[in-house]
């Protein structure tokens, strides 16, 4: 049988499309970063294979709804080759766990995004993660708070090189697992920067120290690894002008650090509360940064937060990230999920998409 040569290029283009270049396996998802297109999903408790493969399951559904990015928060929990120590779980993540979970996702059309906390979130109530109770040295207030009381969570030291020595070869091992594109890299909530307790930044301004771990996390993952770096964005928001509170912005003089920092990296706005506005987002977009907010379990907040981002009518207006900050349920039924996607897939006033 003869064919084209226009019909042959066509149906190889198509294979390649598929299947990848040289047969590598399925190529990835594309996510169209146009206004309206991210829908997202943040998952946490996801910590060994069995967990995973419970999620594959709900996949296709999440899929059919309407979900195509997955930001999977992963941390200590994966069988880490470069630090063994710092494995968290008896039966964390595997290599062969995540690639499942990434050919389960890319079958159905979603980016799945691993995500590592840096920074802050290093403990949580009594118990201290990995990396600070195996290397105590590299906590950023050593030996104070003892069980952690009197504090949200640890943080790490970011002007110690040796955090660095230690973390990137974790999140590349994350990277290379979960065959990413982009690394989602937390750094919310940090409160100890400038602290009496913490000797190496004591007295030097935290908006520069904090700036410098975001430049050192995108050095690596940009510019190095060549894959998109998303992190939370309220570290960046001035609470003396924003009045979102302490937790939603930063009231220890972190905030200046956003005109230091790279914009080409993602940030995901995160608003839990109802509002009749969110200032920070247009603030986020005016200093030409890709934004991705973020709501929770409130459903008349998701919606507020929704509609008003659609409003900005900005290209780096991505989408919605909505969070769950709990352990694993059907979350196809969550509330805020089903409800924030109806209201995604409305067309615009003014340009008739979603």
């Amino acid at each position: 049988m003869r064919i084209s040569i226009s019909l042959f290029i066509t149906i190889l283009s198509t294979i390649i499309t598929i299947y990848g270049p040289c047969g590598a396996g399925p190529a990835k998802t594309p996510v169209n970063p146009a206004a309206g297109r991210w829908r997202a999903l943040h998952l946490i408790n996801y910590r060994s294979d069995k967990d995973l493969e419970d999620l594959e399951n709900d996949i296709p559904k999440l899929a059919g709804m309407g979900i195509n990015v997955l930001i999977l928060e992963v941390n200590y929990g994966f069988e880490y080759k470069s630090h063994p120590e710092l494995r968290m779980g008896r039966t964390p993540v595997t290599y062969d766990g995540a690639r499942r979970m990434v050919k389960t996702c890319r079958e159905h059309g979603i980016r799945l995004i691993p995500q590592f906390n840096c920074l802050g979130h290093q403990s949580w109530k009594k118990q201290t993660f990995p990396l600070l109770a195996k290397y105590p040295e590299l906590d950023l207030t050593p030996g104070a708070f003892p069980d952690n009381e009197g504090i949200y969570c640890r943080e790490w030291d970011p002007l110690n090189p040796k955090v660095y020595e230690i973390v990137l070869p974790m999140i590349d091992e994350l990277i290379d697992a979960f065959d990413a594109d982009a690394m989602h890299v937390g750094m919310d909530e940090v409160f100890l920067i400038n602290s009496k307790y913490s000797p190496s930044t004591r007295g030097k301004n935290p908006a520069q120290v904090f700036a410098k771990a975001v430049s050192i996390l995108h050095k690596h993952l940009v510019k190095r690894r060549g894959v998109e770096m998303l992190m939370w964005g309220d570290r960046f928001i001035d609470a003396e002008v924003y009045k979102y509170g302490k937790w939603e912005a930063s009231a220890n003089g972190t905030a200046p650090a956003v005109d230091m920092v790279p914009k080409d990296v993602i940030i995901c706005d995160w608003h839990y509360e109802m509002r009749e506005s969110y200032p920070s987002v247009p603030m986020f977009l005016e200093k030409g940064f890709r934004v991705l907010p973020a709501g929770w379990k409130n459903v008349d907040a998701t919606k507020a937060l929704i509609r008003y981002s659609r409003d900005q009518k900005s290209p780096n207006m991505l989408g919605h990230l909505f969070t769950t900050w709990s352990g694993r349920k059907k979350w196809r039924e969550f509330p805020p999920l089903v409800e924030g996607l109806k209201l995604l897939k409305q067309p615009t006033k003014q340009t008739g998409k979603d």
